[in-house]
């Protein structure tokens, strides 16, 4: 399967707003409101493009952390696929450094992160050693990584469309936490960011009336973020490289700001342990590795790029598990009740 340029443009305006409804895509793309449901389905279908919903995981609310991981050679295969059952593990990829395995978490928690992740990192046979990295600051999520084939007509219809909606919504919820009732949603909408108050009062057996109801609060709540996913081998950008940096005390938020100018950025985030950066990107070639740190040492002249670790496959990337050609498989690794969160 090949994508089409017009395949293209409509992730994207599902990556600026992914929850838009086909109306209002048809305003922006010039495209029958039908024909984009179907071209829709046909990406979703192939596993070429999907819709998630995450946790923020924004360390003032939660623990994210990224966790080295080592194996058995001769087991790799088998501690993979036990560290991609486990919900609270949302991304698990393979790479080509003095690791195996790099993994993102995402729990409530410290204590929580004890107890059901690192529990279960040592009851796996196979697995040898691992090394944890808590987030401190998340400035940069995959949420805000673009395909840029948008033209500016599009792009400034997009914003007039209100192209934020179901984005990331700040602060608490004004209500406080939310209901077990609600949280049964949050597994619906991690499979399906653009299911419909009908569609999950079906699986829920509720009426659509009350389930339209959660799912506005749901929305309002500030814990989601709304994610349309492209396979990376469809992407152009097939290479994920990830640093492992130092930025000096004090200057982490103007190193993020420079960072975020840099269209190839994924992720980027302080952390705890022997580094106290992180920086992920998509990059066209191998040769771009080179580019992308040419490019961080111009934009933050007092970086200390300590190590790169290119991703040989991502097995899981926030709670879906994909095949080897980068596709989604259509299964999500969720519990009732939690989703995953950020990449």
């Amino acid at each position: 399967m090949e994508l089409s340029e017009d395949d293209l443009a409509l992730i994207q305006v599902l990556q600026s707003s992914p929850r838009l409804g086909w109306a209002d895509a048809s305003k922006v793309l010039g495209v029958h409101a039908t024909t984009l449901a179907a071209r829709w389905e046909r990406l979703a279908s192939s596993g070429a493009a999907w819709v998630t919903a995450h946790l923020v995981g924004d360390p003032q609310q939660m623990l994210l952390a990224f966790v080295a991981v080592d194996c058995e050679m001769h087991q790799r295969d088998s501690v993979t696929a036990q560290l991609a059952a486990v919900p609270e593990i949302v991304t698990v990829e393979e790479a080509a450094s003095n690791r195996d395995l790099m993994l993102t978490v995402i729990t409530k928690s410290l204590d929580e992160f004890s107890s059901r992740v690192v529990s279960r990192l040592k009851a796996i046979e196979g697995l040898t050693k691992y090394q944890t990295a808590l987030c401190t600051r998340l400035h940069t999520s995959a949420d805000e990584w673009r395909l840029n084939v948008l033209d500016r007509t599009q792009l400034a219809t997009l914003r007039t469309l209100g192209a934020s909606a179901g984005a990331r919504t700040r602060g608490p919820d004004p209500q406080g936490e939310l209901p077990a009732s609600h949280l049964d949603l949050l597994p619906y909408l991690a499979r399906d960011g653009r299911a419909t108050a009908a569609d999950i009062a079906r699986g829920l057996g509720r009426h659509p009336a009350t389930v339209q109801r959660q799912l506005n609060r749901v929305l309002a709540s500030g814990i989601l973020l709304f994610r349309c996913e492209i396979a990376q081998a469809y992407s152009s950008f097939p290479v994920t490289c990830q640093w492992f940096a130092n930025v000096p005390a004090g200057r982490h938020e103007a190193a993020a700001a420079e960072i975020r100018t840099i269209s190839n950025v994924r992720l980027s985030a302080s952390t705890t342990g022997p580094t106290n950066f992180v920086i992920i990107m998509w990059l066209q070639s191998l040769a771009d590795v080179m580019n992308a740190e040419l490019a961080l040492q111009q934009k933050v002249p007092d970086i200390e790029l300590v190590e790169s670790v290119v991703m040989l496959r991502t097995v899981k990337r926030v709670g879906w598990m994909l095949k080897e050609d980068t596709t989604s498989s259509g299964a999500v690794v969720v519990e009732a009740g939690g989703l995953p969160a950020a990449e």
